[in-house]
């Protein structure tokens, strides 16, 4: 099976060895993306609304550095450290895929990685 690990400046840094951003067989593979401001590797102040529109900023940049868009994504995993959280990742989540819907699931995870609230995975298709 081929494999592409792309080069992602405009997301956030790896937290690990693992790659933001794999191809293979047509398919693009987006790590759990976190809060952190790509620039900086800061994390985002504030709550669950700020911290996963920086989320969905992050994922869209990737995503523009591999020449795709929110349109292509075909599948999210979404994981909130506090299932209550739901309806405002959901809306805020909305507001970037709008009317692709891919499809998803949400977990609660109970904690994610360095405190954060949100953590969003993505794979998309060319």
């Amino acid at each position: 099976m081929p494999k592409t690990i792309h080069d992602a400046p405009s997301g956030p840094a790896p937290l690990g060895p693992y790659s933001i951003v794999t191809e293979a067989n047509g398919f693009v593979f987006l790590s759990g993306m976190v809060a952190l401001v790509p620039a900086t590797g800061d994390p985002v102040e504030g709550d669950v609304a700020a911290q996963t529109h920086q989320v969905m900023q992050n994922i869209g940049g990737v995503l523009r550095d591999v020449g795709l868009t929110f349109d292509d994504i075909v599948k999210t995993t979404i994981f909130v450290a506090d299932i209550a959280d739901y309806p405002t990742v959901n809306e805020v989540y909305g507001e970037y895929v709008g009317e692709s819907r891919p499809a998803r699931s949400t977990i609660q995870a109970g904690a994610l990685p360095g405190g954060f609230l949100v953590e969003i995975e993505s794979i998309a298709a060319r």
